[in-house]
């Protein structure tokens, strides 16, 4: 049914297609676990700064591409948590300042120990997110920007994980944005004896 030159293609296509729905599938149960509290792991100390750290290695060459500029400033700050859903976290946000950002753009990721928590923040110079949308993007499968989500990919889940992971250590989340300025998405971790 299919010529011999396009099998190359297609065979591409259906892996890429078939890789999207496991992340999709990963990333509901995640969902379903923080949402039932029923995470199989024990919290631990968890250093955000070295979580940050290590998102920024993921996405060196992405940033590269697009040009754009990764600082990560502050102290190792740690908190009880559960390793990958604050891995996951960090990730989606730093990924999402990165997608959403312009060429010669900056993310900076800050982590601080304030007298009131442990604040982590994301900030970016990217495309921002309209008064209209800001209370609806971390919504599963909400999008901003629907007519370059095929080309941006992921699951429309990131920023849902992100607010169910927030819920289940207990973290306070506020973002602030301007379109054409660029977005800020902070996370603060409480003290924990």
């Amino acid at each position: 049914m299919v010529r011999e030159e396009d099998i190359s293609r297609f065979a591409t296509k259906i892996y890429d297609e078939a890789q999207r729905l496991i992340t999709l599938v990963g990333d509901i149960i995640k969902l379903s676990q923080m949402d039932e509290n029923s995470i199989p792991v024990e919290p631990q100390s968890v250093d955000l700064y070295e979580l940050a750290q290590a998102a920024f290695d993921r996405l060196q060459g992405q940033a590269a591409l697009s040009d754009i500029s990764l600082t990560l400033q502050g102290d190792h700050s740690c908190v009880r948590g559960v390793p990958q859903i604050l891995d996951e976290m960090i990730s989606n946000l730093c990924t999402n300042a990165v997608k959403y950002n312009r060429p010669g753009g900056t993310v900076t990721v800050s982590v601080e120990d304030t007298p009131n928590g442990i604040r982590l923040s994301v900030a970016d110079t990217g495309i921002g997110i309209s008064a209209a949308d800001r209370d609806r993007v971390f919504e599963r499968f909400y999008r901003v920007d629907k007519s370059h989500s095929k080309q941006i990919g992921g699951t429309g889940l990131g920023l849902s994980i992100v607010k169910h992971g927030a819920a289940y250590h207990g973290a306070q989340l506020s973002l602030e944005s301007e379109p054409d300025i660029g977005t800020t998405v902070t996370l603060l971790f409480p003290h924990k004896d």
